[in-house]
């Protein structure tokens, strides 16, 4: 009986030695799954650090193109006003030159009617300049007062117009296209108060007779 059960302890502590060995864990093995994973995470921050800097640069180069963009802008804005009437002034240079020719010529005698006919045709050719730049003259005489037109220097009673028509321009209006660019300076018709008859009484001018 003591062999026997001396085989049947052995056995039993063979048994329990195996077991050991397969429970206990490899403690070498994690402090390398720990740096493997620590590797990863540098890694990671790295790329994220090189990524956020790419586009930090991106943005300051960015933010100097638009402020070049800008100052072009404002620049090429401010070129624009300096000489938006470049074009009218190089054609009303050439009438500038005859002008100077007519006095020129009225200053060497004559009769004066070559520099009323000189005068005349540069005034032609100013008022053509104009009209191709979409400058028009205002009509005045003749037509209804019109306040977004004209402005009245004074009224004038006038049996030969209806009442609130312009009868006299003192100087011309100009449109710009749709807008004003001055307006016409007219005197404007009104009904005569009272009439002379040959009879030394006087009527309204609507036919009604004075009580």
């Amino acid at each position: 009986m003591s062999e026997e059960k001396k085989r049947i302890n052995e056995a039993t502590g063979d048994e329990k030695a195996a077991d050991n060995e397969v429970v206990e864990p490899s403690l070498a093995e994690e402090p390398q799954a720990e740096e493997s994973e620590l590797a990863k995470l540098r890694e990671q921050l790295e790329a994220k650090e090189k990524e956020a800097q790419d586009n930090h640069d991106r943005f300051l180069r960015q933010v100097a193109e638009l402020e070049n963009f800008k100052k072009r802008t404002t620049r090429e804005r401010d070129d624009a006003i300096r000489f938006a009437n470049e074009v009218l002034i190089r054609e009303i240079l050439p009438i500038l030159d005859n002008l100077e020719r007519a006095i020129a010529h009225a200053k060497g005698g004559g009769n004066g009617e070559p520099l009323v006919e000189g005068v005349e045709m540069v005034l032609k050719g100013l008022f053509d300049i104009l009209s191709r730049h979409g400058v028009v003259q205002i009509s005045a005489v003749g037509q209804p007062f019109d306040p977004g037109k004209h402005e009245a220097m004074a009224q004038v009673e006038s049996e030969d117009h209806e009442p609130n028509t312009v009868v006299e321009e003192h100087h011309k209006g100009y449109l710009l296209h749709d807008r004003l660019l001055r307006p016409a300076l007219v005197s404007v018709s009104k009904q005569p108060k009272i009439k002379e008859k040959k009879n030394g009484r006087s009527e309204v001018e609507n036919g009604s007779a004075d009580d």
